[in-house]
């Protein structure tokens, strides 16, 4: 193993500890002394890859989002109906954002409580709108499919904010197919 590699490695477990600490349950509980615990490394590691401990918790969001855009990117991208390619995309992000509820707080709860991402919500949301609206072939009129694509984006993100947070109480088979219902019916809705 390279000395590259041995950087990238220690890279990897600091953002995988700060996933774990910025996504904590009772909300981010994010010091350098805590990551470099969780990550079994030195403040000497946490100081190679990141200049202070707000580049890191940016970093972390980050890494989240790129990862939430690429699986949902990855779900749609073998399916051929519009149902399918709802039911593919909130699989995924389900998977990644519910089933591992820490990465779910990271990417919509942490935004609300760290400042150091005051600004990293808005600055994502972009690119899911342009996933959703890329999705939303019954909608002809430019202005109504960006319209829509914000509507179902915005939902989206509230529904799996109380999901997370506890204050929607459903089965997760009931929310996944509410989502999925959401996402088709908002495809529908425009070009209607």
């Amino acid at each position: 193993m390279t000395l590259e590699d041995r950087r990238e490695a220690r890279r990897n477990s600091l953002l995988r500890a700060g996933v774990a600490l910025l996504g904590a349950p009772d909300g981010p509980a994010v010091s350098v002394r805590a990551v470099c615990r969780a990550a079994s490394l030195t403040e000497r590691y946490f100081y190679e890859s990141f200049q202070d401990r707000d580049e890191f918790v940016r970093s972390v969001y980050t890494a989240v989002g790129d990862e939430a855009q690429a699986a949902l990117v990855e779900a749609v991208a073998s399916t051929e109906t519009a149902r399918e390619r709802a039911e593919a995309a909130v699989d995924a992000f389900v998977k990644l954002m519910v089933d591992d509820p820490a990465m779910g707080r990271v990417l919509l709860l942490a935004p609300l409580s760290e400042p150091a991402l005051s600004r990293r919500g808005i600055d994502l949301m972009p690119g899911f709108v342009a996933l959703v609206h890329d999705q939303l072939s019954a909608v002809d009129d430019e202005v109504e499919k960006q319209l829509v694509a914000v509507g179902v984006v915005g939902a989206l993100t509230t529904l799996f904010i109380g999901y997370l947070d506890g204050t929607v109480a459903a089965s997760r088979e009931q929310f996944v197919a509410h989502c999925v219902t959401l996402v088709v019916e908002a495809n529908k809705a425009g070009h209607e």
